[in-house]
């Protein structure tokens, strides 16, 4: 890793990432070639049970089905065909439904893309609201910075799926707004852009209301304002000097609005590339998540390859010739009422925690079957009659653990790869494509389904956002002046990595891994509910809202609780890290 400024230093070579993308990109498919066989289930039985449901096949319609596929040729030669054939526009046909498998991607995929479009603008839409107040009033918005910080943390804390089931049931069932179900045309796609948007913007925005007061605080920010110029102004430039830290983090968000969006793409009933690939690994029908998988691939490197030219065409000639300004946080004002909302929402937390903690949560009473909340049951029962309260406080334990450890692995990861930019680059970019569920089969299939196998799935995709942070704030660290100087100073490698650029790296990592956390927890329970992760009747957070979702309409107090819990736990993380880096008032 190279630490002195240069400008062959700014200008990587495209090599070592392209052999990067390569080489990561094959490792999947191989993987992915590999499902069927590691899974330990019969492939030809798991084939024939989706093609016709049929649960007890004979010997001599396996060994047909075996036959047919070719499935004891073994999985080399299979992916070998399979590779073969693209250059020809041909992937095969379907092991399930006999149909060519490029039209059905195809299809998947314009949908993908056109949900796609309509989830980022409202990402972009609410991310700049969550911002607008730092951009337009700059460095006099001192005292009233946890508002911003408040609100996107529990906008991001939202489940998408739980958020997808109320817009369906409110403005698509009760209200007629828009359709509810299906893909018919532009109507269709108002709801799920707001289930993916809203929690995405929130999150973008909440990172990028952070990273701001950072420019506002550089030399030329004060000499601007000194000059009179209007904050309007000095906002816009301060936004184009923050923007370029906050751009990779699109990289993950825009290829999870594509594969990674199954439960909202279910609720909905879309036919999506998310819920294709899905099914298809369910099903074991390799050729179609193998072209659904390279389709997802190929979207992220793309993705990719732009971000990283809009960073660049951002930061201009400084970030090339080495002259950029060291962006560090200054210290902030922590005001009253954060300190108020932290201290709030962790006696809230430790109140229902201890209070669940007393009670039995794996008590099944069929008598007392979603019950409203009332003294004796103060959060409600689910639909086995068991104390929501009581599953609440035994979950809080297990869910805090695992997503914690899960948060501390992934960022570390990140960091350490993100260090080596040249050498990750590609791997990030297709590692994020990969959605959590899909890697959650890859692995379970080989470990079984655990709360720790689960755990390991997401570690393996949860890191490349933390690289990708890592990468570019150290392209940005490295081409400051002050790098310079303490190199023509005499400053070692190790001096300046000790105090110049994982100072101006952890901050920032240690700020979107808090406002990542209940994010963690989601993802957790969506393998949890496709039985991948924790298994029932233990207690967990994201399972309590992904086997109550069904009941939110008849029974919404069944989500209400772990809902709140889970924002309440968003909150107390992002008021965590605002107090841990400001003064008092």
């Amino acid at each position: 890793m190279s630490l002195a400024p240069s400008s062959a230093a700014a200008r990587p070579s495209l090599w070592p990432a392209a052999a990067g993308r390569v080489l990561a990109g094959t490792a999947l498919l191989g993987a992915v070639a590999l499902l069927p066989w590691l899974s330990g289930a019969d492939p030809a039985r798991t084939v024939l049970r989706a093609r016709s449901a049929d649960q007890n096949p004979t010997p001599a319609e396996l060994a047909a089905v075996r036959d047919q596929l070719g499935l004891d040729e073994g999985p080399w030669v299979h992916l070998a065909h399979w590779l073969g054939g693209l250059p020809h526009g041909d992937a095969g046909v379907s092991w399930v439904s006999g149909a060519p498998v490029m039209p059905q991607v195809g299809t998947a995929l314009s949908v993908s893309l056109t949900l796609m479009l309509g989830a980022f603008a409202v990402t972009v839409l609410v991310a700049a609201l969550v911002c607008a107040r730092t951009v337009l009033l700059g460095s006099r918005r001192r005292l009233r910075r946890d508002r911003a910080g408040t609100t996107a943390a529990v906008l991001a804390s939202l489940p998408k799926f739980l958020l997808a089931s109320v817009l369906a049931t409110v403005c698509g069932v009760w209200w007629g707004w828009f359709p509810s179900s299906g893909w018919d045309g532009p109507q269709s796609m108002v709801l799920p852009s707001l289930a993916l948007g809203i929690p995405s913007g929130a999150m973008l925005g909440g990172m990028l209301d952070q990273a701001l007061p950072a420019a506002f605080h550089e030399p030329w920010a004060r000499t601007a304002y000194a000059v009179g110029l209007p904050p309007r102004h000095i906002g816009r430039d301060a936004l184009r000097r923050s923007l370029p830290g906050i751009l990779p983090q699109l990289l993950p968000t825009v290829v999870a609005l594509v594969g990674g969006a199954v439960a909202v793409e279910k609720i909905f009933n879309i036919p999506g590339l998310g819920r294709l690939a899905l099914d298809s690994a369910v099903a074991q029908d390799l050729p179609v998540l193998q072209t659904a998988t390279l389709t997802l691939v190929l979207l992220g490197v793309a993705a990719g390859i732009i971000i990283r030219a809009l960073r660049h065409a951002l930061l201009g000639r400084p970030l090339r010739d080495g002259a950029l300004p060291a962006l560090h946080h200054p210290p902030i004002t922590v005001p009253r009422s954060v300190r108020w909302i932290t201290t709030a929402c962790a006696l809230t937390l430790l109140a229902l925690v201890t209070a669940g903690l007393l009670r039995d949560p794996l008590q099944v009473d069929t008598a007392a079957r979603l019950l409203s909340p009332s003294p004796e049951h103060p959060l409600g029962t689910d639909a086995l009659g068991r104390d929501l309260l009581a599953r609440l406080g035994h979950g809080a334990l297990r869910t805090a653990e695992v997503a914690l450890v899960v948060t501390v692995v992934s960022a570390v990861t990140g960091l350490l790869l993100g260090m080596a930019p040249r050498a990750s680059a590609g791997p990030t970019e297709v590692v994020s494509t990969l959605p959590a569920v899909l890697a959650g089969l890859l692995i379970v299939s080989v470990t079984g389904p655990s709360v720790w196998g689960a755990a390991g799935a997401v570690c393996a995709v949860a890191w490349s956002p933390y690289a990708a942070q890592t990468s570019a704030l150290l392209e940005q660290e490295r081409a400051s002046g002050h790098i310079a100087a303490s190199v023509a100073l005499g400053a070692g490698r190790l001096h300046l990595l000790r105090r110049h650029l994982l100072p101006a790296v952890v901050p920032a990592l240690l700020r979107n891994a808090l406002l990542r956390l209940p994010t963690t927890v989601l993802v957790l329970a969506s393998l949890g509910f496709l039985g991948l992760g924790e298994q029932p009747p233990t207690p967990e957070w994201g399972r309590l809202l992904s086997e109550n979702q069904p009941y939110a309409e008849l029974a919404p107090w069944t989500v209400l609780g772990p809902a709140a819990a889970l924002v309440l736990l968003s909150v107390l993380a992002v008021t965590g890290s605002v107090l841990g880096r400001g003064k008092g008032e």
